[in-house]
């Protein structure tokens, strides 16, 4: 296919995400499938537009002056291609690309220096832009622009099998680099719409369970929790073991590690991860088996990893912020002071108590570490910079994106990492 013809696709699925409320990974999947001749490099190229105008959809609107697909992949072909409208006007070829342009369409997309409110800026939902605010104030809309920008591939080394440079050198091909802040973090640059789609997980290194895909920011937050060879710790939202298998790797294989979720789907992963990582502390609890993590007395470290909203993640999928509604914000909290509670009377006296959110929003983080402490009075915060002094990071704490002391915000844009949120306590 030639570009007129991807151009067209990405109309096409963005008219079906649309109109079905449908996630793009089940447009694409099913538009490719229905459209055997399209190869591998068209297939990518047409994905990566329609995320990028998912990724861009407030400003695209807002440069068209409507939320019509069409309009919307053209200005995303302005704002994030670089093209002009007389090379959209090219793509109308009369057979496989999209139909010519209107007048107005061509004046929409000619427009220079468009003003645009924080949350077209930021590309964000307009019903969040109080909540960013809060924790951004002015640069709002520059943290929200750094979130809707294409995401890296982030690995963690396995250092129970690997090193950073072994792993970088098995990998060359990819043009790896060391990634930021975490000692074990590589990092593969997101491929262009032109470039071949990465496929690490094919790759022998993660056979053998050299690395895992995790970005750093994850890396991070399993490193501040200060887990150490011995010790008992339990991961009580583990899904598929990302942190469970970083956490096993920290402490070396010495002492135990207790893997939970309530979800058995997400967990369903995370026995094939273990027996690739060489892993061998590791304990997994059933769905269904939750009671028994209070039994054999407290843990040293409880670790949290709350479901949230995952604003933090909106580079890697860019539909979610749009489905993203007030209540299911109301439903997050809720069930994150839910397992928090859980999780306080898991934690030994003297244990600590390690809390993460993807999300940026202060409902999700700051406010609920606010409400535990209220609710909690034989628990203590610990500052970052402790953490981050006991930890294998080394070097200097970041500074927090929110300019908090006491807790950790990571952002794009700050930090090169996804968005991502630590909060650790100490039962006393």
């Amino acid at each position: 296919m030639r570009l007129p013809g991807r151009v067209s696709a990405a109309i096409e699925i963005i008219t079906e995400i649309a109109e079905r409320h449908r996630p793009a990974s089940d447009a694409l999947r099913d538009w490719g499938r229905g459209h055997r001749f399209a190869g591998a490099g068209d297939r990518h190229a047409i994905g990566t537009l329609v995320y990028d105008t998912l990724r861009h959809r407030a400003s695209a609107a807002h440069r068209m002056g409507s939320d019509a697909p069409r309009g919307l992949v053209l200005a995303t072909l302005v704002n994030v291609w670089g093209m002009t409208s007389a090379d959209i006007a090219a793509l109308a070829d009369g057979e496989h690309g999209p139909k010519a342009l209107s007048p107005a369409e061509t004046a929409a997309l000619d427009k220079k220096g468009i003003d645009a409110p924080p949350h077209v800026a930021g590309d964000f939902p307009q019903w969040l832009t109080a909540s960013l605010t809060r924790v951004f104030g002015d640069d709002a809309a520059l943290e929200g622009a750094a979130l809707a920008e294409r995401a890296p591939i982030d690995l963690r080394v396995n250092t129970l099998k690997a090193d950073r440079e072994k792993l970088l050198a098995a990998l060359e091909r990819f043009s790896p680099v060391a990634g930021p802040i975490s000692p074990t973090a590589v990092r593969i640059a997101a491929p262009g719409p032109d470039q071949k789609h990465v496929s690490v997980e094919a790759e022998p290194a993660h056979g053998m369970g050299w690395f895992e895909v995790q970005d750093a920011a994850s890396q991070i937050a399993a490193a501040l929790t200060g887990v150490k060879p011995g010790e008992r710790v339990a991961d009580i939202c583990a899904g598929a073991g990302g942190k469970t298998l970083a956490l096993a790797a920290l402490m070396q294989n010495e002492g135990r590690i207790v893997a939970h979720d309530r979800d058995r789907h997400r967990l369903r992963p995370i026995f094939e991860r273990i027996g690739r990582s060489g892993a061998s502390n590791i304990d997994v609890l059933a769905a269904e088996e939750g009671d028994k993590l209070s039994q054999g007395g407290g843990f040293d470290c409880v670790v949290v990893d709350a479901p949230c909203t995952g604003t933090g993640t909106w580079r890697r999928k860019p539909d979610a912020k749009w489905r993203l509604t007030e209540k299911s914000l109301v439903v997050r909290v809720k069930e994150q002071r839910d397992v928090l509670t859980r999780a306080a009377a898991l934690v030994k006296k003297g244990g600590r108590l390690a809390y993460f959110t993807c999300s940026l929003l202060p409902e999700e983080n700051t406010d609920q570490v606010a409400w535990f402490l209220g609710q909690h009075k034989d628990y203590r915060l610990i500052p970052t910079a402790e953490a981050w002094t006991a930890s294998s990071l080394g070097g200097k704490p970041p500074v927090s994106a929110d300019k908090t002391t006491d807790t950790l915000l990571l952002t794009p844009r700050q930090h090169k990492t996804d968005g991502f949120f630590v909060a650790l306590f100490r039962r006393i």
